[in-house]
């Protein structure tokens, strides 16, 4: 199983050096893909998740970068299209975009987006940014690509429920949240997703902050590799372990 690692939060005044270093960090002590969460207005500040990933691209080479996951329904789909476009030729093929419906509603309230209508809102966007990504256009809009990057980056779908299905048939893979729910609710939707044909599938958002145990985060990465997962994203919260001892965790 491979390890990655959501980037920041970085500390209150948190610059783009301290994201680059962080990302740099990271490489250096072998994690092998980093990724970017989106939060908004809930009583703390996090990077948008695209600056971030873009901040990751112009000091990393060869590591994967992602979005676990994107709001889609936050989004102008052909806006959402255009900036996928820029970040990817700046990451060089290495971007996967993890996209889900959200399911916070102070995130909708903070963008003046309808929390109600957010999954078939999702569904028509999802649909449109397939279009642009394999035409360069959707409708009337045409986004002219550069050649290297038309085609677009792998969709993930951030899921949960019916959801698990839907990202084995539909998309390139799954993102489980391990945040709120314990390994074996995760584990037994992994099954699901495999017995309907899924690929890669990831648990992100696995928290380690101070005081945490290492030995028993060690045991849950275990549980989670040895039930099939391709790869964990841990999260490394302010004052939490080294990025070194964390990544020591997974062999």
């Amino acid at each position: 199983m491979r390890l990655g690692a959501l980037l920041g939060p970085v500390a209150d005044g948190g610059n783009a050096r301290e994201l680059a270093d962080q990302a740099r960090q990271y490489v250096g002590e072998g994690f092998e893909s980093l990724w970017s969460a989106q939060a908004i207005g809930r009583g703390f500040m996090i990077t948008d998740p695209l600056i971030t990933l873009t901040v990751a691209a112009t000091v990393t080479d060869e590591v994967e970068l992602g979005t676990a996951v994107l709001q889609v329904p936050l989004y102008h789909p052909m806006e959402l299209a255009h900036r996928v476009f820029s970040l990817l030729q700046l990451a060089a093929g290495r971007l996967t975009l993890g996209v889900g419906t959200g399911s916070t509603e102070n995130d909708f309230v903070a963008f003046d987006r309808p929390f109600e209508s957010r999954f078939k809102d999702f569904s028509e966007s999802v649909a449109r940014l397939r279009e642009a990504f394999a035409r360069g256009e959707s409708g009337s809009v045409d986004l002219s690509p550069w050649p290297a990057v038309r085609g677009g980056p792998p969709l993930f779908l951030g899921s949960w429920g019916a959801g698990v299905e839907r990202a084995a048939e539909q998309y390139d893979g799954w993102i489980a949240s391990g945040h709120y729910r314990t390994p074996e609710e995760v584990i037994a939707a992994l099954q699901r997703y495999r017995g309907a044909g899924g690929v890669r599938a990831i648990v992100s958002t696995l928290l380690i902050g101070p005081g945490d145990d290492l030995g028993e985060k060690r045991e849950m990465l275990a549980q989670y590799a040895q039930a099939g997962f391709d790869d964990a994203v841990v999260m490394i919260q302010p004052g939490g372990p080294s990025p070194a001892d964390v990544r020591a965790l997974v062999g």
